[in-house]
């Protein structure tokens, strides 16, 4: 695996001035690796890719994409830096078309490549071919969450940054989400952070790993190497 990508160091988030959701939290994804982030409900998952995505902001801690500094750049101005967003609950506008879907992600692209970049999407995706003309809100919820990672390719990402992609699917599709997520990073060269409650599946396809506790890092490593770890054995893999 080559550089850095992502960067993190000694970040603290707060809601208000009584909730502390991230403690001096670090860790770094480098080039080409699918990073891991586990935990359970409100182990300070979802803030964090919503810290790196600038929706939030840190109260202290730096964050770096390929040696910028995102700490302070607005949310509609960090996808410049490469970092695209595929939110917990898809966020597609049920109204649009599926093609239109895709062109709300392409706005920061060259216009020359908007169309090679459908067909990219479409190649990855196939049933969204058969779909692109559809209204986006017909579509099932397995092609809902291909539809928005598909959208979040058109910007063209160094990292993708994906939270909880197999909510709400069943068995097979979370299977099949999980293995279009590997040919993104394998084929195109895409780094993923994915942020997810199923850590079976999830160590499944990561490099890598984190393990998030009440907003600490309480477990980092290899995905071979956590998968024999009796603490997060007996506490996620149990059966």
């Amino acid at each position: 695996m080559g550089k850095n990508v992502l960067e993190i160091n000694d970040l603290n988030v707060m809601y208000g001035k009584m909730i502390h959701a991230l403690k001096d939290l670090s860790m770094d994804v480098k080039q080409g690796e699918i990073v891991a982030v586990l935990g359970a409900n409100g182990a300070g998952k979802s803030t964090l890719l919503k810290t790196i995505s600038g929706l939030l902001k840190p109260k202290t801690g730096s964050i770096k994409i390929n040696n910028n500094d995102l700490v302070g750049i607005p949310a509609h101005k960090v996808l410049n830096y490469g970092v695209a967003h595929v939110p917990e609950g898809r966020m597609i506008v049920p109204n649009f078309s599926v093609k239109e879907n895709l062109l709300i992600g392409a706005h920061i692209a060259d216009k020359k490549s908007i169309n090679k970049n459908i067909e990219k999407v479409v190649e990855i995706f196939p049933i969204l071919k058969e779909r692109l003309n559809q209204t986006a809100g017909t579509l099932s919820g397995g092609e809902q969450q291909m539809l928005a990672i598909g959208r979040a390719l058109m910007s063209d990402p160094k990292i993708l940054l994906l939270d909880e992609p197999s909510l709400g699917l069943a068995p097979i599709l979370v299977e099949k989400v999980m293995e279009m997520v590997k040919l993104i990073n394998e084929t195109q060269g895409v780094t993923v952070m994915l942020v997810e409650q199923n850590v079976y599946i999830a160590l499944g396809i990561a490099n890598r790993a984190y393990v998030l506790e009440n907003g600490y890092v309480t477990m980092s490593g290899t995905s071979k190497e956590l998968k024999k770890d009796p603490t997060l054995k007996k506490q996620y893999l149990a059966g």
